[in-house]
């Protein structure tokens, strides 16, 4: 059964809920609303969830086991003669999966009956003519093992899907039943409903924290793998980026990590200044009418695609820079330099530096202007003493997180930094970040057990931990100030 099946007859089944369980405390009050304990809606609603929310539960569960367990018997039908390394067992699995869908299709199309799915001849020319005929697009020969490994992953799968519709809409009509008979007057719905959104509510919390946790575990164990195969102390202070997947790799982060805050640091240059500028005069000088239009034209930029401004860097930010200031300087003849990145990466963060703080700036009370006019300031001695202190945790927030998406960039740094991993100060040379090369040494056919595919990991942890220092230091100016203020 598909899944979009299951989750419509879950949800049909809260519906049904829903007013059966509403008619049924009427019914139970005789039609008095004045005798129950809660308001009719909470009554519905304790079915509703009763019958939703246990189910949606174990299916969320179900989807994520279910796999790992498949994935592990069918490993176990692989000979080592297929697959000798976990990089080539994660391509043969791979194909096992593609075929299996493929099967699946095939089946569900008529081309092949179920029998004949699972009994596909296991000569090698035959496999290739059946898979082939059905449109399932091999990287590689598959053999008689991975064939019979992938009719398996298919039965089980089937079996699973199965298994699991079953539980999952008898499990909510268990739900259904359950709460359907609790129903009369005297329950305490309300407060069964309020207890079962609060725990709702606190999962949700617990998901997007449990998220982090998770990504910086799964970065911490690859991370750890790598350090391994390859000493820390030559990938931390290194000053040579130089990858070779046939061994003998030079993996130093300090090239990767001083054009990240290079270009960084341009950027923001750029952004800060004239982002927070834009903002004050929105906020204090401007007039509602031309407010009204300035403000969204300058949130367009936020709407334009990096793989724009990639390419306004490419054609017409590098080669001005390169004509006008490298070339006539002597400081160098390529159009692709941190300068050329930098700019344009500043232009796109506009938005996020003035939109934010104009925001912060309309949110500082009226009375704090109206007591320093009091006192006979002028209007720009107010921006400077009263308004700026009294917005700076929102400004240096809107500032941090333009710094944050400047670090994250990537296609704008590809098409007008370059790819370049050096160590220099010269803004109109080709550099790289950290993100394009984390990008780089995860694409292709490389082995996912290299040092090479691994050093991947160590660089998104890096990262993890220089935006966690951002916002450490964030927190400590933010806090410093505020006491002045205070």
């Amino acid at each position: 059964m598909p899944l979009i099946w299951i989750i419509a007859i879950v949800l049909a089944l809260g519906a049904i809920g829903y007013v059966l369980g509403r008619q049924r405390a009427m019914a139970s009050a005789g039609g008095d609303i004045r005798v129950l304990h809660s308001l009719p809606s909470y009554y519905g609603t304790n079915v509703s969830l009763f019958s939703i929310v246990p189910a949606l539960l174990v299916l969320v569960i179900w989807l994520m086991v279910q796999p790992q367990i498949i994935q592990r018997q069918v490993v176990e039908m692989i000979p080592d003669t297929v697959a000798t390394t976990s990089g080539e067992l994660s391509l043969v699995m791979s194909d096992v999966r593609r075929v299996a869908n493929g099967l699946d299709q095939a089946v569900d199309q008529g081309v092949l009956t179920a029998n004949e799915a699972g009994t596909i001849s296991t000569d090698e020319t035959n496999i290739r003519e059946t898979l082939g005929g059905i449109g399932v697009a091999l990287g590689r020969d598959v053999s008689a093992d991975v064939l019979q490994a992938a009719q398996r992953y298919r039965e089980l799968s089937g079996n699973g899907n199965l298994a699991m519709a079953g539980v999952v809409i008898v499990l909510s009509l268990l739900g259904f039943g359950y709460a359907y008979a609790r129903t009369q007057r005297d329950f305490r719905a309300r407060n069964t409903v309020e207890k079962a959104i609060m725990s709702i509510l606190i999962l949700a919390s617990t998901i997007a924290i449990l998220t982090t946790v998770g990504i910086v575990l799964s970065m911490v164990l690859e991370t750890m793998d790598f350090f391994e195969l390859y000493d820390w102390r030559e990938f931390f202070f290194g000053t040579e980026w130089i990858p070779s997947f046939e061994g003998g790799s030079d993996l130093g982060l300090l090239p990767l990590l001083w054009g990240t805050l290079y270009i960084t640091i341009v950027a923001l240059i750029v952004a800060v200044p004239v982002g927070l500028f834009s903002a004050i005069y929105l906020a204090e000088y401007a007039g509602p009418k031309l407010r009204s239009i300035a403000k969204p034209l300058i949130e367009v930029l936020a709407g334009i695609p990096t793989i724009v401004y990639g390419l306004f860097a490419l054609i017409t930010v590098g080669p001005m820079l390169r004509d006008y200031f490298a070339e006539p300087l002597g400081l160098g003849t390529s159009s692709s330099s941190v300068a050329t990145a930098g700019i344009v990466m500043g232009i796109m963060l506009i938005p996020f530096v003035s939109s934010l703080s104009d925001d912060i700036i309309n949110a500082v009370p009226q009375s704090l202007r109206d007591g320093s006019y009091g006192l006979g300031a002028t209007q720009s001695e107010t921006i400077k003493q009263v308004i700026l202190p009294a917005a700076l945790p929102g400004i240096v927030g809107a500032i941090l997180l333009a710094a944050s998406r400047a670090i994250g960039e990537t296609m704008i740094v590809v098409m007008g930094a370059g790819a370049a991993a050096r160590l220099s100060l010269n803004p109109f040379e080709a550099m790289t970040t950290v993100t394009v090369k984390i990008v780089g040494q995860l694409t292709g056919d490389t082995d996912f057990s290299s040092p090479e595919a691994l050093v991947a990991f160590a660089l998104g942890l890096t990262l993890f931990a220089l935006t966690l220092c951002l916002n450490v230091l964030a927190l400590y100016i933010v806090r410093k100030y505020r006491e002045q203020y205070e």
